[in-house]
């Protein structure tokens, strides 16, 4: 299959259960590099979020970061193209989420903006370990999030939301659902990320593909979760993580191995030809 480009989303599915990229994948990935195929991180995180053992594999020039907010080329250190929330309607959705019991961040300039309240108690929010280790290395800490918002008056690249169980999640979506123009996913069990709705993995990757002249058939896709739905479907090839979501698993061409099983290698060596 003429591969030219492959999105791969972090978190559950190119870095394993303890956000490390295994010596498999980035094998594979390097193997893609050196015959010309775009690897592409394409992720809920921030740029200054990806690992730089990530960033640092030779070929790896583009990313998709916030979830297709911002298209990375990350040699130029710039942005290619951008779908930001304004930043009145973020002030909007602040102050309506502040009446909840919920942690929120605004990503602003590629950081995450927090302040104390939250940054110091990301265990209340079931953060494991790993997820608080990267919460403290991409958070930028105020005094207060929704005056910074109002005081800065920048766009905002997407709305991250943690909370402490489902019941709150699930409450806070429904109210959420009804603000037009805004699109809700989630990453994780216990959060949920508000975007521009042009904002998507999927959308993005076709973007980045026409920017390098490339047609949709060239272009493949991994993710294991929410945000990665648009992606999945609208890619070439669209493949879940075995871990992944059972509605994904469904609606993908391909499921390949779990993150702790190397299965984004897996996929390559299933879909790439004469890389090995």
């Amino acid at each position: 299959m003429d591969i030219k480009i492959i999105a791969l989303d972090l978190d559950g599915t190119l870095l394993d259960s303890k956000k490390r990229l295994s010596q498999e994948n980035r094998q594979a990935l390097e193997l893609c590099c050196n015959n010309g195929i775009q690897i592409v991180p394409t992720t809920g995180r921030t740029v200054s979020g990806i690992p730089d053992e990530i960033k640092s594999i030779p070929g790896i020039r583009y990313a998709i970061t916030t979830n297709g907010a911002v298209i990375e080329d990350m040699q130029e250190g710039s942005a290619l193209d951008t779908r930001m929330i304004d930043w009145e309607k973020a002030v909007e959705i602040l102050k309506l989420v502040n009446q909840y019991p919920v942690m929120y961040d605004p990503y602003i300039e590629r950081r995450g903006i927090s302040e104390p309240r939250f940054y110091n108690n990301l265990s209340e929010y079931n953060l494991n370990p790993e997820i608080q280790d990267m919460v403290h290395r991409t958070r930028d800490v105020y005094p207060n999030i929704i005056e910074f918002v109002l005081n800065n008056q920048k766009p905002v690249e997407k709305i991250n939301l943690f909370f402490r169980n489902k019941e709150e999640r699930s409450e806070l979506r429904q109210i959420l659902d009804k603000i037009d123009n805004i699109l809700i996913t989630s990453s994780m069990p216990l959060n949920l990320e508000l975007n521009n709705p042009e904002a998507n993995k999927g959308d993005a990757l076709l973007r980045l593909a026409e920017h390098l002249n490339l047609k949709q058939h060239q272009t493949m896709a991994m993710g294991d979760g929410e945000n990665d739905f648009t992606m999945v479907q609208m890619a070439g090839i669209g493949v879940a993580m075995r871990n992944g979501r059972p509605d994904l698993l469904k609606i993908a061409d391909y499921v390949t191995d779990t993150n702790d099983e190397h299965g984004v290698a897996s996929a390559i060596y299933h879909f790439v030809s004469g890389i090995r």
